[in-house]
């Protein structure tokens, strides 16, 4: 699967993420240190992404790698969990983008790419995404993105050793 879409300032690809990506991720998470503290953790070495990937992209899940057409750098990880299908057609939703990258919008066309793969291609009725209530350009991306805040769970997450506060926001295929 190959997506294309067009943004204000770059085409964008999403494929599924391959073990073949590690470098280029491992890379871009390195870089991105600062700008994913305290709200993410992603792989920052081989064992980290073996790790990841392991437990990400395999079973009930979809991880999807998105990356400018142009040049091949990496925009963001958007990591479907837990799909369930039969009468449910829901899943979680997990993302993070890169910091040589913010700030353009690409995280947006991405994220809608990533949508349109979860209700066209996986066939879900229901995209939920927890987010740290801080978090406020991740608060900010999925309100552009047509999600709507459902809720508060405390302690709903546990991100770098401590159990963290999370806002409950989905998108439904509709």
């Amino acid at each position: 699967m190959t997506t294309h879409a067009e943004s204000a300032t770059a085409r964008i690809d999403l494929k599924p993420v391959r073990r073949s990506d590690a470098a280029d991720l491992i890379a871009a998470n390195v870089e991105s240190l600062p700008y994913h503290h305290p709200y993410a953790d992603p792989p920052k070495d081989d064992a980290a992404f073996d790790a990841w990937y392991g437990q990400t992209v395999t079973g009930a899940n979809v991880s999807l790698l998105a990356r400018l057409a142009e040049t091949g750098g990496i925009i963001g990880v958007f990591n479907f969990s837990q799909i369930a299908l039969g009468n449910f057609r829901s899943c979680y939703l997990g993302y993070y983008g890169v910091a040589s990258l913010a700030g353009r919008g690409l995280m947006t066309a991405a994220l809608n790419l990533a949508l349109a793969h979860a209700f066209h291609e996986i066939g879900l009725n229901r995209v939920e995404a927890n987010i740290q209530p801080g978090n406020s350009r991740s608060l900010a991306l999925v309100a552009r993105c047509g999600f709507r805040k459902e809720g508060f769970s405390p302690r709903y997450l546990k991100i770098n050793g401590e159990w963290c506060d999370h806002e409950r926001w989905a998108r439904l295929s509709d």
